[in-house]
């Protein structure tokens, strides 16, 4: 299968293209490699040293043998975007390249003008391309659990049957988004689901969890060039990752508020897996399909335990200080969604979080000096009420 990732040079992307590589599908890539910017305006940078794009594709090429085309530019060049499978002829297009932060968004007018431009525009160039350039190739989009928000009802799979006034129809499930990040991604969903009705595009539209771990199987952990970034900030640091990084420079783990909010966390190598699925079986002409995917739910202030756990049985000092919750959501709410298609395609998790927070801290510990330079992207101040100001310790 030829597999085209937008956004290769990513958290997600890089390590995707090796798995995939490793499965014999031919990969190529597109990216503008603006993640390594965002997060340098952040004044942070990733926890673990990545290598330059070329030094990337040296080493890839070096060790699985096989050449990797990346087109550099972004999808908010339509013309760029169209050439770019035309040129490939995808079978199917892993769409990872989107600013993916929720605080980002939620910075100032211009950041989230900006989130809502970059994706919902560069999503919309995508759809077009794939019509003109790419029609048969299937589409995996990565959408995010955040879509849903926290209803007060168990979340399906994109979709749910509704029965009003005597009449009975499957309906998408109503979105809730709480960021305008996460309000850019409910739009790309619904720009996806109407191009496959009206153009039988096909799609995928995965609704991801957050996503914790430094490396999957087919990482070499002796090539350090073929390493994933892992950020730390508060823009691009998800929760596990950011405790991870504390734990091993001694500061104490930052809970927001109560710690009580329910997320669905998978680890990277179960992302990996998931999406090679997602690939592997691909919808039908005009099908738009969601996948709600990740591996347990859980709050928080659970994730936070687990850290403290794992560090202290390896040595570390680990300490945990909720802070005032500088987002606008709720510490006790009912969370309990579906995630039933991917496990029928396959999917094993791996039911290991302790193991994986293990093998993180042991991957961090080697570069704590250089998370320490950069402790103060650690503390959140970007407040969803606007008021940029450092979120101080509850009593």
């Amino acid at each position: 299968m030829r597999i085209l990732i937008a956004g290769i040079d990513g958290y997600l992307g890089w390590p995707l293209a090796q798995h995939l590589t490793v499965r014999g599908h031919t990969v190529a890539g597109l990216d503008a490699l603006l993640r390594r910017d965002w997060v340098a305006e952040m004044n942070s940078d990733s926890a673990i040293p990545i290598a330059s794009l070329d030094e990337r594709l040296a080493a890839f090429e070096q060790h699985f043998g096989s050449h990797l085309t990346v087109y550099r530019g972004n999808l908010l060049d339509y013309a760029f975007t169209r050439l770019a499978l035309a040129e490939f002829h995808p079978d199917t297009v892993v769409h990872l390249a989107e600013m993916p932060s929720a605080p980002y968004s939620m910075m100032d007018a211009a950041h989230a003008a900006f989130t809502q431009h970059n994706n919902v525009i560069g999503s919309l160039n995508l759809l077009w391309a794939m019509r003109d350039a790419a029609p048969a190739a299937h589409l995996l989009k990565l959408g995010t659990m955040g879509e849903y928000g926290t209803p007060n009802l168990d979340i399906p799979e994109g979709f749910f049957e509704v029965e009003y006034r005597g009449r009975r129809d499957t309906l998408p499930f109503p979105r809730q988004a709480n960021s305008f990040y996460h309000w850019s991604k409910v739009h790309d969903s619904h720009n996806t689901q109407f191009a496959c009705r009206v153009w039988g595009l096909r799609a995928t539209d995965v609704m991801q969890g957050v996503v914790f771990g430094t490396r999957i199987d087919a990482m070499p952990p002796d090539l350090p060039r073929l390493a994933t970034r892992l950020d730390f900030d508060q823009c691009f640091g998800t929760a596990i990752n950011r405790f991870c990084c504390q734990a091993v420079i001694g500061h104490p783990l930052t809970l927001y508020g109560t710690g009580g909010m329910r997320r669905g966390f998978l680890p990277l190598r179960d992302s990996v897996q998931c999406l090679t699925l997602a690939c592997e079986n691909p919808p039908t002409a005009g099908e738009y399909r969601v996948f709600n995917q990740f591996e347990q739910v859980y709050s928080i202030a659970e994730l936070a335990a687990l850290v403290q756990e794992v560090g202290r049985s390896i040595g570390l000092n680990v300490e945990i200080q909720p802070i005032e919750n500088p987002r606008a959501e709720s510490g006790d709410h009912y969370y309990n969604p579906d995630r039933q298609h991917l496990l029928d395609l396959g999917y094993v998790p791996s039911n290991d979080i302790r193991g994986e927070i293990r093998q993180m801290l042991t991957d961090l510990r080697p570069h704590a000096d250089r998370i320490h330079k950069y402790r103060p992207a650690l503390i959140p101040d970007i407040r969803w009420d606007g008021k940029r100001s450092p979120s101080q310790p509850l009593a």
